[in-house]
């Protein structure tokens, strides 16, 4: 390992440990996560640091998990001064998996055989001139996001090997599971909890390494990212009124409330979240279906939809009730068009119509929960914790479903059985992070990265842009959080699935509040058969960029 002049020459050393991590297979939620796991703590354990202070590195199992794998963490202590600030380097060992790599699946685990196969195929011109270039890296992992794990694996084992030039201290950790539900980091902060207490360290920093790439076509620039997108998931629950299809206007199909819900929060940039001059993409269905389990020529009594929802400033609290003024402009739009359609039907049918009655009504989750316990007691209560407990048990029913199912339950109670929406939450919430600079500590580490960027930016043909938020889900959202417990709270009133198979401690993310950033490799089609990285900043920016904000965050006054 070399410096010079406060720069790591790195590039070889990063390329033969990214080439090493990305040939062992570790997509999520398979065996592979435990095997990369050993093998990141088998490269520590025989450095002559951890050697000494084989205490300093742990390979945890993670908590609350139904399968068994690990993450990998791992302390140095700087000589320098007697300082316990403290810097977290983070990012995740899985990878998304490799179906798309068709009949080369194991060519996707080694990019220089992967690469020579790429060679023989047609390929858009611009990718082409990548891969014949000698700075682009194809395969998977390699971008998201082992190349950045490698990048803190270097850095760690930098000053693992030279602690007298650290005024402070650097905690790694290597997560599991950052591409399906977060346990990982979510039991990382355990361990992070655990060592504040035990070594007295004082977290003024965090630095995740998830990957960055253009913001569109011709984009140049490569992103460092201050907080991170929040991101939800809210569902709904609709009822109609069923009636035979040989009677057709006799009822209200719910798929035609859901449809028109769809088309109306789809898409629509009145639900994007502008905050510090930056707007989340709008909310965008996720799933759309009838809850009927199967054919009759009756039509549905209830239809279920939910849609993938961006935050940078928004509560919880206020997407729900966002959304539930969208619910009750949907459903007036749908009874209006049937009201409409019906007459017309009238016209030329030559038969008389009914009176519609249908108004618009909306719950929110909670809601609906406190009628039915005012109007029910405790039998209302008993029943739906006994039937959510034994839902629990069944293991072919995520999050997202049996919140559904929870609700579509819950509704058989309600005595008012006229159509109607319940808006809900049915995952996980990964909170947003806004640095705003008001506490002290998030000031130092922006002031750290304007000057790190200032001082990297010269050595690079490429800008360099600080935005402020990261615009995909990543383990950021698990180390800070801008809301408050309340808020949390008012989000778990209002999902049905928490508990056994949804359950996080954000207490734990409260409690530490580090500052986070995002300093990432740079490539394109990251989750695609062509994810690629670009070497120079992926191997040398990054690393020296990285090693310049946390020497500056540690040094700082």
């Amino acid at each position: 390992m070399k410096e010079n002049n406060g720069e790591l020459d790195c590039r070889e050393e990063l390329l033969t440990i990214t080439k090493r991590l990305v040939g062992i297979r570790s997509e999520v939620n398979t065996d592979g996560e435990r095997v990369v796991a050993a093998s990141i703590h088998g490269m520590l354990a025989a450095h002559p640091y951890f050697e000494a202070n084989p205490s300093q590195l742990v390979m945890e199992p993670t908590v609350n998990d139904e399968r068994k794998r690990y993450n990998v963490m791992a302390h140095v202590k700087g000589t320098k001064g007697e300082s316990r600030r403290t810097v977290v380097l983070m990012g995740h060992m899985d990878t998304v998996g490799v179906e798309d790599f068709g009949a080369q699946q194991d060519l996707a685990f080694r990019p220089d055989d992967w690469m020579a196969h790429l060679k023989g195929e047609k390929l858009p011109e611009a990718v082409r001139a990548q891969l014949e270039s000698d700075d682009w890296l194809f395969g998977r992992g390699v971008l998201d996001m082992k190349s950045g794990v490698a990048s803190n694996l270097y850095l760690l084992t930098h000053y693992a090997s030279h602690p007298e030039l650290l005024d402070g201290n650097i905690v790694f950790i290597a997560e599991c599971d950052e591409e399906d539900g977060s346990h990982g980091i979510l039991s990382a902060l355990k361990t992070l909890k655990r060592w504040q207490a035990e070594e007295g360290f004082d977290y003024v920093a965090a630095i995740n390494s998830d990957f960055v790439a253009p913001g569109y076509e011709g984009d140049e620039n490569r992103y460092i990212y201050k907080g991170t997108v929040g991101k939800l998931l809210p569902s709904f629950f609709i009822t109609g009124e069923e009636t035979h299809v040989g009677s057709a206007f006799d009822g209200l199909d719910p798929n035609f409330i859901a449809a028109e819900l769809t088309r109306q929060i789809s898409y629509n940039p009145e639900l994007c979240d502008v905050a510090l001059g930056e707007a989340t993409l709008p909310p965008v269905s996720l799933k759309q279906t009838d809850l009927k389990p199967s054919y009759t020529v009756q039509t549905a009594l209830s239809a279920y939809v939910y849609y993938n929802f961006f935050v940078h400033s928004w509560s919880p609290e206020k997407v729900l009730e966002l959304l539930k003024a969208q619910a009750e402009t949907a459903f007036k739009s749908a009874i209006e068009t049937f009201r409409t359609r019906y007459r017309k039907y009238g016209e030329v049918s030559g038969r008389p119509g009914r009176e519609i009655t249908w108004e618009p009504r909306v719950y929110l989750y909670d809601e609906m929960d406190g009628l039915l316990r005012e109007a029910h007691g405790d039998d209302y209560v008993q029943h739906m914790k006994v039937f959510k407990a034994e839902l629990e048990q069944d293991e072919s029913l995520d999050s997202r479903m049996l919140a559904a199912r929870v609700v579509e339950e819950a509704w058989k109670f309600m005595p008012d059985k006229r159509p109607a929406i319940i808006v809900f939450y049915s995952s996980l919430y990964s909170p947003r992070v806004a640095l705003t600079g008001e506490r002290k500590s998030e000031r130092r580490l922006l002031d750290a990265l304007d000057d790190a960027i200032e001082a990297v930016q010269p050595e690079y043909g490429y800008p360099i842009v600080a935005r402020n938020f990261f615009p995909h889900i990543s383990d950021m959202s698990f180390v800070a959080m801008s809301d408050d417990m309340s808020e949390i709270d008012d989000m778990v009133a209002n999902t049905p699935s928490w508990g056994r198979k949804l359950f996080v401690e954000y207490q734990d993310v409260a409690d530490l509040n580090i500052p986070v950033i995002n300093i990432g490799p740079y490539g394109e089609d990251g989750h695609k058969r062509l994810e690629r990285m670009e070497m120079t900043y992926s191997l040398e920016v990054v690393p020296n960029l990285t090693n310049s904000v946390l020497r500056r965050v540690l040094e700082s006054e």
